[in-house]
């Protein structure tokens, strides 16, 4: 099946409660659903999605997708806030079919992510690439059928010798002022992004 007869068969009888909903961006904070991982290291994007709120709640997507969101403005542009509730491996079920019923351009789509291969603390912003083995990426890129979306990678350095990464990133996130400042530096590269157009984002950022 391919993937305009999915979002069809997805959305079906609730397509007229939706049909109103566009936005301009579309950004998804990566992470797993549930308490149990809710302050791991995986889930470091997914924190820095709630600092974008700004006083909104996230809610269940209305067509149907597997997904929670709101819609911000940011610079005069609407903005969907996202987070999967699927677990991170199967994100691009969740992202794919937003983008879609919102029209949002591919190159409009921002993914907030933890990033093994920055240190700690460190935020970057990218656009496109190799996933690096990061498997929320790597659905991503499978279900929308490019890489040419944006990435704030925000580092979370690699384990120790005889730590394998899954603990790793599924271990608890530190809580202090390095994680803190990486995860509100991610929601402000976001913003920037959105504001100032990729270039002038990577500048600003890159640059600190």
């Amino acid at each position: 099946m391919g993937i305009i007869s999915k979002i069809r068969e997805l959305f079906g009888a609730s397509h007229s409660k939706t049909a109103q909903l566009e936005a301009d961006w579309l950004i998804v904070g990566l992470g797993n659903p549930g308490a149990k991982y809710a302050n791991t290291r995986h889930n470091i994007g997914a924190l820095a999605l709630e600092q974008l709120l700004d006083g909104e709640t996230l809610r269940s997507y209305p067509g149907g997708a597997p997904a929670d969101f709101a819609i911000v403005e940011i610079a005069g542009q609407k903005v969907a806030l996202v987070r999967s509730t699927t677990y991170m491996n199967v994100s691009g079920e969740a992202v794919s079919p937003l983008v879609q019923h919102l029209h949002v351009p591919l190159d409009h789509v921002i993914a907030l992510h933890d990033e093994l291969d920055l240190p700690r603390g460190t935020v970057r912003i990218k656009q496109g690439g190799n996933e690096n083995g990061h498997k929320g990426l790597l659905s991503i890129s499978q279900h929308l059928g490019t890489r040419e979306y944006i990435r704030v990678r925000i580092g979370i350095g690699r384990p120790e010798e005889g730590t394998t990464v899954s603990d790793y990133v599924l271990g608890a996130l530190p809580s202090d002022d390095t994680t803190h400042t990486s995860i509100e530096r991610a929601a402000q590269a976001a913003r920037a992004v959105v504001a100032d157009g990729l270039a002038q984002a990577q500048q600003t950022f890159h640059g600190k």
